[in-house]
């Protein structure tokens, strides 16, 4: 080695610490960090969330397959497989693990208690255990907390608006999501003030899903709100199609499926939430600790009208309600 040479590497290294490591500093490693990423629905129904994962890793200078690497473990909508798909992360002995979503953050937390994790929750992450407090977590998790469930109330005043001749609504939950509770205590509270009765169908899978549009139907129900669930936003296509189908006006917890054919949704920008997740996964690679980083709140809340579904289902919107959306589908 030339002695210039030598001499910038020594001075150099004498600026580097473990939680200041440049990118250059980790192209430089001979192995790559390992990122896993866990979710519980088939690898297309995350298409969009890895790509803003991804997005937000660029912005810390880590680009998949130069300086990082990313190990994805779906369970193809098999609940069940969560806690040994975390544990072949852990085995792995990856640099960091992504829960996206509730169940697939929760087999994480179980795994392991000192590989950092990084959530994307529509959960309280302090009311389900997963850290201390909100600005500081404690422990080896850290991440975004979008609290859907919490807008039921929001969603179903919104559809109201919509609809307010309609005055008997179901609500299309996943009794497996931690999140279901909260979210039908929260629309039914708000259906009672308004003089709404509601009913809640649970669905478990595509088959449960349209019985419970047959049924829906068959009683005639005016109105539906779709809870926030990764089977659901992976089987959207599905979902949008049947309401359709069936005539069904619903509202749903984020723009893809707006985009997929829904009328109407309302909620926070989910590839934003991923973008924050990837960003905060690049940070905690260059040496934050998780337990140093304050769980972050969604900062994008979007109305999407699709207007071609609702002429499709025979609904004049009002002006005041477009007017007030973030993007108008036409």
């Amino acid at each position: 080695m030339r002695r210039r040479d030598f001499v910038k590497l020594i001075g150099g290294a004498a600026t580097w610490s473990a939680a200041t490591w440049s990118t250059a500093a980790w192209a430089q490693q001979s192995v790559a960090p390992v990122i896993g990423f866990l979710r519980d629905t088939a690898p297309e129904g995350g298409k969009q969330f890895t790509e803003a994962f991804r997005q937000g890793l660029r912005e810390m200078g880590f680009i998949e397959g130069q300086n990082v690497a990313i190990d994805y473990r779906w369970t193809d909508g098999h609940s069940e497989r969560l806690p040994a798909l975390a544990a072949e992360l852990v085995r792995r002995r990856v640099s960091l693990i992504v829960g996206s979503a509730i169940g697939a953050t929760l087999a994480a937390k179980a795994a392991t208690s000192t590989i950092p994790i990084v959530f994307a929750v529509a959960n309280d992450a302090v009311a389900f255990g997963l850290v201390a407090s909100m600005a500081r977590p404690g422990g080896n998790l850290t991440g975004v907390s979008y609290l859907t469930a919490e807008l039921g109330g929001k969603r179903l005043g919104l559809l109201h608006e919509l609809v307010p001749k309609v005055t008997h609504v179901a609500l299309l939950t996943n009794a497996n999501n931690a999140n279901t509770r909260i979210f039908v205590q929260d629309v039914e509270a708000a259906a009672r003030t308004i003089g709404l009765r509601s009913e809640t169908f649970s669905a478990a899978d595509e088959h449960d899903i349209g019985l419970a549009f047959a049924e829906l139907s068959k009683r005639r129900i005016g109105a539906l709100l779709v809870g926030n669930d990764p089977l659901f936003t992976s089987l959207r296509q599905q979902i949008t199609e049947l309401a359709a189908r069936h005539a069904v006006p619903t509202i749903y917890t984020a723009r893809e499926f707006a985009e997929a054919g829904g009328l109407l949704s309302y909620g926070p920008s989910l590839p934003d939430v991923y973008r924050q997740t990837g960003v905060y996964a690049g940070r905690i690679l260059k040496g934050e600790k998780p337990a140093d980083l304050p769980v972050l709140l969604p900062t994008t809340f979007e109305m999407i009208v699709n207007l071609k579904t609702a002429k499709a289902l025979g609904l004049d919107i009002a002006h005041t309600l477009v007017a007030r959306a973030d993007e108008v589908i036409e």
